[in-house]
């Protein structure tokens, strides 16, 4: 068996981090809309989160944000003149259009994209495709950047596969690694990749807030990747209508354990079946279930329970969860852990982390964060600038207290100022992380 670990790569939080309410079916972000918000904070927020994976001994990466606010967006539709002018325009004449070029929403890197490891693929390399993020306008504005990032995260094309994003259109929606697991015995034996979907792409969707991710979109990621043992569940409709926007609202899982609600899948015993079927002879999946009567949906949906990072850090037996300080401010699923640490659960401990600014727009750790499990020379491929290092995070949280505000409401971001602000951020930032001084689209203008 080939070894490997499971890294990370965390979303940074961008400077233009606001709460605009721009995702309908996510119900803290649209309880937050309007709020001012603290980019700085939530910067600072995820850099913490980044320097306890890498204190626990897991490699751990930053993927930078995509430029905010999508001027060249803002031209395509018709907007034109100098960048402040089209900024000024758009807020006037169409706001809601400008917060959702405004939006920083590439934070939440478990959108990125989806990841098919090594161990998995025809070819023996890592697969990655962008997710096009098609349900939502402000979200749908991010793959061509991701892609960019993922390519120089990522260069090494023996070891690598980058692939673009699916069409951009409703029947291939997708919604990348929020709606993807791996199960296996080890990071570097062979897995099986549940790809959950909330509809097909020819069905008629009646639900108040949409499915986000197709079954076609599912299955054509899995073709290009060369995906081996991959199964399709599907989420439960009842858990899209009562806010788990993504199955990682409801669901985790790593190594050989799935950890979830019991209204995540619409056919809890046909995913299990499928699951343990694909999974032998390689290792026997552990499921645990989490019952309504444990744990209401709502309080599930509230605590982000589920949206916990489930590792496994070296020297340690048993899973740990790294969850939000919401788990332990809600009794039921403070219940829940405490039960499945005293037990002989394959989950064995919990760390809280304090993640309040993307909470508020619906994201827990799981959401900032893009896994991929990558061999020793895999590894040794990644641009080793992107790497946290407590060197690192001090020069990132020096970066953020240089050019982030401590508070940003909606008319700070027509502000051309702003503008000015984030661009100075970003190309300082292309330096810090080796990425080029042509990254950004301003720097290639």
């Amino acid at each position: 068996m080939t070894v490997a670990v499971e890294a990370n790569a965390d979303g940074l939080v961008g400077p233009t981090h606001s709460f605009a309410g721009l995702s309908p079916g996510n119900l803290a972000s649209s309880a937050s809309k309007g709020l001012a918000s603290n980019p700085r904070a939530a910067v600072k927020e995820g850099l913490v989160k980044m320097k306890l994976l890498a204190d626990l001994g897991l490699p751990q990466f930053v993927l930078p944000p995509v430029a905010r606010p999508d001027l060249r967006f803002l031209r395509q539709i018709g907007f034109s003149g100098s960048d402040g002018e089209v900024l000024a325009r758009a807020w006037r004449e169409a706001p809601h259009i400008a917060a959702a070029a405004a939006s920083a929403s590439s934070m939440w890197a478990a959108n990125a994209a989806t990841v098919t490891p090594s161990a998995d693929t025809l070819d023996g390399r890592v697969h990655f495709t962008p997710a096009n993020l098609v349900t939502n306008l402000h979200r749908s504005l991010e793959h061509k950047g991701v892609e960019r990032a993922l390519q120089r995260l990522f260069p090494d094309e023996r070891h690598f596969a980058v692939h673009s994003a699916l069409p951009s259109q409703p029947h291939f929606a997708d919604e990348g690694a929020a709606n993807h697991v791996r199960l296996c015995a080890d990071h570097g034996a062979p897995g099986v990749n549940l790809l959950v979907y909330g509809r097909g792409a020819y069905e008629a969707w009646t639900g108040e807030y949409p499915a986000r991710q197709t079954l076609e979109a599912s299955q054509a990621i899995a073709r290009r990747h060369g995906a081996a043992r991959a199964v399709f569940p599907r989420q439960s409709r009842a858990a899209i209508a009562a806010g788990a926007f993504h199955n990682d609202v409801v669901c985790v899982g790593a190594k050989s354990c799935l950890f979830f609600h019991a209204r995540a899948f619409e056919d809890t015993d046909q995913m299990r079946r499928d699951v343990t079927q694909a999974a032998a002879p390689y290792f026997e999946p552990q499921f645990v279930e989490v019952a309504e009567a444990d744990l209401p949906f709502a309080d599930a949906v509230k605590s982000y329970l589920f949206n916990s990072m489930l590792i496994s850090p070296p020297g340690r037996d048993r899973l740990v969860l790294i969850a939000p300080v919401e788990v332990a401010e809600t009794p039921t699923a403070k219940r829940v852990v405490d039960k499945l640490i005293a037990s002989n659960s394959p989950i064995g401990d919990m760390i809280t982390v304090d993640v309040r600014q993307s909470m508020r727009n619906g994201g827990g750790p799981a959401c900032l964060r893009l896994r991929v499990v990558l061999t020793e020379a895999e590894l040794a491929a990644v641009n080793p600038a992107q790497r946290i290092t407590d060197a690192k995070i001090a020069e990132l949280s020096a970066w953020a207290d240089r050019h982030y505000r401590d508070q940003l409401g909606e008319t700070d971001l027509a502000d051309p100022s702003l503008l000015d602000e984030v661009r100075r951020a970003l190309d300082e930032l292309t330096g810090l992380l080796a990425l080029g001084s042509d990254f950004y689209p301003f720097q290639r203008a």
